[in-house]
Formats: structure tokens, sequence, C-alpha cells
């Protein structure tokens, strides 16, 4: 595979260890991505080993098939690797490669789907949640929720069930620990689109798991 190729040459290797950690962006990422963009691959490799379980688990979310997964993470990288010229270092580095990746799990989603079946993103807000830039004022509760649910499984199942864009949303804001404003350029969406995904989405887990008699922890 070129891409596998490609970044073996990066010395990339995909591990998705719990044990892991995704550092928080840094100058050092700063001095790497200028090295990167001069030629420097070792640099680039520090910024791979960086990102890439948060780029696989983007990627994890959207193909939810682990192999195809470890693919498009190394292309995206691959990708990343070739475009790192354009890369403005005083912007944070993991928005911009999720949107890499993100973009290349879209294009692989739309060869699996026929076109007629694809659902678009970025639909008007309906009655069911106000479009609005205007913070959530339950969101302290619902991320209660989330975090203190005490079947992970059924949470896990939960969010597996959302659609698309929720999911995403989810993923960057509980697990990924992404601000509103990385998110927002991350997914290519104004910064109240993903607070009233984030909205809909916790509306979404809530019913579910209150359905299946899952209550929060005190």
């Amino acid at each position: 595979m070129v891409a596998a190729a490609a970044m073996a040459e990066l010395g990339f290797a995909l591990s998705t260890s719990s044990e892991e950690r995704l550092g928080t962006p840094t100058s050092p990422e700063v001095t790497w991505a200028r090295a990167a963009a001069r030629g420097d691959r070792l640099a680039f490799g520090r910024l791979v080993d960086l990102h890439k379980r948060t780029v696989y688990g983007l990627c994890l979310r959207l193909l939810r098939d682990p192999e195809e997964s470890r693919d498009a993470a190394q292309e995206t990288f691959v990708r990343a690797y070739a475009a790192i010229s354009t890369f403005d270092a005083a912007q944070p580095f993991a928005p911009w490669i999720l949107r890499i990746a993100r973009n290349h799990c879209l294009d692989q989603l739309r060869r699996r789907t026929p076109q007629g079946q694809l659902v678009p993103l970025d639909r008007p807000a309906t009655d069911e949640a106000p479009a609005t830039e205007l913070a959530d004022e339950r969101t302290p509760a619902a991320d209660r929720q989330l975090e203190q649910a005490q079947d992970r499984g059924a949470l896990e199942a939960a969010v597996a069930a959302l659609p698309e864009n929720y999911r995403e949303v989810i993923h960057l804001f509980h697990v990924e620990h992404l601000s509103y404003r990385e998110i927002a350029t991350t997914l290519d969406v104004p910064i109240g689109t993903v607070m009233t995904w984030l909205h809909r989405a916790r509306g979404k887990l809530r019913v579910a798991l209150e359905a299946q008699g899952l209550e929060a922890r005190p």
C-alpha cells in the first residue's frame, strides 16, 4: 500500500493503546511543523506520534471499522505531510490534521453510500432545538450524566446510534477535549452549529439512557 509505505519511511506505527496520551498544542509543535515544512521527516514523525491516537479515534468514529480506520489514519498523515507547507503555525495543529482526516473519511463514506442515500450534515436547525451561539445552560448536567453513566457499554451503543455529525462532536468534545472553536475548525462549521449539535446529541443520549433505566450517579 502506497500510504503505508510512505508512513513507514516516517517511522509511523499506529497504536491504539489506552496508555497513550494526547498532549496539548505546545511550542515544540510549531517548531516541528516548521521543520517538517522544510523537509525534516523526523520532526513530522514527532507530530505523528503526538496526534496519531486522536486521528485514529476520529477515523474509527466515522468509518466504524478498525482496519479501514488504520488505513485512513495513515493516509491522513501522508496527505498532511504533502500539505505541511500550507499549515499556519500560529494555529493549533490538531484541528488542521483532524480536518484532513475527516475529509478523507467522508470521501470513503461517499464511496460506500449511494448518492441518493447521503444525508447532509449541515441541515438548518429545526424545532427540535434552535440554532444558537449562546452557551447551553444544561451543559454541566449533561456532562455529568455522560461522564457518570453507570453502564458505559450502553453509552457507547447510544453514541454509535447517533447521526454522524452528532457522533463527531461528542467524540471531539468529550473524548478529545477540543474546544468549541477547535471543533468548528475541524468540522468547518460555525461555533453556533457545534453548540447546537452538542445540545441535540446530549438530548438524544439522555433519552436513550433514560429509556434503559440508567441514571447519573449522584
